[in-house]
């Protein structure tokens, strides 16, 4: 149940936080949201609660802890933030000259919880030039496409996390693990 609550609260504060104003002057809350806006917050809140709870917070509600969220946000604004504005110029580099050597690579994260490996599969897939194609869910290793492959990376297999989502995984592991 508390898995629940958690989950519907976190959906419902991230709902408000993505409708802020864009209600109409003649019915809002706060001069922010609409009351049809809040009422269907509420009932999406409320079905996200439902579906994704045993996947946000497991056993261990590690997620439950606010400073879990601040290490996200601080994850989302660095090291996310900083990896896909640098992703964005190499593959505007590879496609302006054409210097791309596609391949699919497995890499091994060392992340023990779904929801780390969900987030890690996620950041890579949303960082042009990678896209996470699979997931070895025995080993916890993921398959990424990747938009070039580098020589000195497939040295080691599985290839080395650096070269695709460089320190990710250890953010992912102070926030989801």
């Amino acid at each position: 149940m508390i898995a629940f609550v958690i989950t519907t609260i976190v959906c419902f504060i991230t709902y408000l936080f993505l409708t802020t104003g864009s209600a109409t002057a003649d019915s809002d809350i706060l001069g922010l949201w609409s009351q049809y806006e809040i009422i269907f917050g509420v009932v999406l809140s409320v079905i996200s609660g439902v579906i994704a709870r045993t996947i946000f917070v497991k056993e261990s509600k590690r997620m439950a802890n606010p400073a879990k969220w601040f290490i996200f946000l601080g994850y989302l604004v660095g090291p996310f933030f900083i990896g896909m504005a640098k992703a964005n110029f190499d593959v505007a580099y590879r496609v302006i000259t054409g210097k791309i050597n596609p391949g699919i690579v497995r890499i091994s994260p060392d992340l023990k919880t779904d929801l780390g490996i969900t987030m890690l599969a996620n950041s890579i897939t949303l960082t042009p030039g990678t896209l996470t194609v699979d997931i070895d869910e025995n080993k916890n290793d993921l398959y990424i496409h990747w938009i070039n492959v580098k020589k000195e990376a497939l040295e080691k297999k599985p290839v080395d996390c650096k070269y695709i989502c460089g320190s990710f995984p250890k953010w992912i592991r102070r926030i989801a693990e």
